[in-house]
């Protein structure tokens, strides 16, 4: 068994020992609902066709706010994420599942970084810098604010550098306010792996994909013939839809793919009725079959501004100068947050990892097994099994864009 596997079965019987093992279940559904309320929002707000975001990522640089936030900060950071982060049920839980996420084997990257950009000069409370130098592959950077050219540059490296490369788009700073001290928060996850059943490049055929609008465009769709966790649901309003599950090596992360089962039935319908208990039913209760799968190859990329978004959720005053409290970060300095970035991208690809080469035009021969066919818009969600934690979520409406 991995170590990291071990520590949370030490954990969890430890949780029955003390009697508090609903906390260590409590913590995997507060991990969920927050992933579910982050996307919701976004989807909500910006609008996009498509789009990927880390709930982990977005939550981990939370906590690690929530070390140097007091008073009234303190409480939006608790009672949106529903935690405490010196509780040390949570502390050990959040450690295990973050030193799973930076275990990266048999072929599977995962990235998740967070870094606080402050003002150089700020007197840092020493029991801060420790508490962020234990957390979550935190880092606390140095940089003048004064200088808006250097500061968007070192910002974007330090992206660039926490995503493999992968994603390299300047950071749009904006303007900072004079007078103040200024923090810029970002974070990243990055992912790469294979899958535990390679979709064939042989088979991967260019087969029609009805966007959102109802227009028809031409996709690579990658196939394969495997033994998945398959299930049907429906709605509150009796819209159904399938979800399908698709693990990568190691079985530590899978794919889940929700797609309406009608195709007059918007992805919408589908999305606001997420919640953390029918993610929870849908996983629980999935049967292993035999069938054909069909996934459009797509690469996602997405920056998010989390000062649209989180206040949405209730955590508003560590934007504010007149308001943010980060006395835990530092006595001396009325700090606030001036930018809070989150980046996001995603590759999936016959062999799991980056394609090259020629997509081979066959076609497949027919068969009486079970189809699931992802040619509509959906809804994916990478998932921690050990922790339940949503590493990614996001939707596809137009895998060419």
């Amino acid at each position: 068994m991995p170590p990291v596997c071990a520590l949370f079965v030490l954990l969890c019987s430890c949780c029955l020992n003390q009697g508090s093992c609903h906390m260590y279940e409590r913590l995997r559904e507060l991990n969920t609902e927050f992933a579910v309320k982050l996307y919701q929002t976004l989807v909500e707000i910006e609008n996009r066709t498509n789009l990927v975001v880390s709930p982990s990522s977005v939550a981990s640089s939370l906590g690690l706010m929530q070390f140097g936030a007091r008073g009234n900060t303190f409480t939006q950071i608790e009672n949106t994420l529903g935690y405490n982060v010196y509780d040390e049920t949570v502390h050990n839980f959040m450690k295990a599942m973050h030193g799973e996420l930076t275990n990266s084997s048999q072929e599977t990257t995962i990235r998740l970084a967070c870094a606080l950009f402050i003002q150089k000069g700020t007197p840092l409370s020493a029991q801060f810098t420790d508490a962020a130098a234990l957390w979550a592959n935190s880092s606390l950077q140095l940089t003048n604010f004064t200088q808006y050219n250097r500061t968007t540059t070192q910002i974007s490296q330090w992206i660039t550098k926490n995503t493999g490369g992968g994603i390299q788009t300047l950071v749009p700073c904006g303007l900072f306010r004079p007078g103040f001290t200024q923090i810029a928060l970002v974070s990243t996850m990055y992912f790469r792996s294979r899958w535990k059943t390679k979709f064939s490049f042989t088979d991967t055929q260019t087969l029609p994909f009805i966007s959102m609008d109802g227009s028809v465009v031409k996709v690579p769709m990658m196939h394969q013939t495997a033994d998945v966790n398959y299930g049907q649901f429906e709605t509150t309003s009796l819209e159904k839809f399938t979800v399908v599950e698709l693990p990568y090596l190691g079985n530590s992360v899978s794919m889940f793919v929700v797609r309406p089962t009608d195709r007059n039935t918007p992805l919408s319908s589908i999305e606001s009725n997420l919640s953390s208990k029918s993610i929870s039913l849908w996983t629980s209760s999935m049967k292993r079959i035999k069938m054909d799968v069909f996934l459009p190859r797509f690469k996602l990329q997405s920056h998010s501004d989390l000062r649209m978004v989180l206040p949405v959720l209730g955590v508003s005053d560590l934007f504010d100068p007149s308001k943010a409290d980060f006395k835990g970060i530092s006595e001396h300095s009325n700090l606030y947050i001036a930018q809070a970035i989150h980046k996001a991208e995603i590759e999936v690809a016959e062999g799991g990892t980056r394609a090259s080469g020629v997509t081979a035009m066959v076609l497949l021969k027919r068969s009486r097994m079970p189809v699931f066919k992802a040619d509509r818009p959906f809804l994916f969600f990478l998932r921690q099994a050990s922790s339940g934690s949503v590493l990614f979520i996001g939707r596809v409406t137009n895998p060419l864009h």
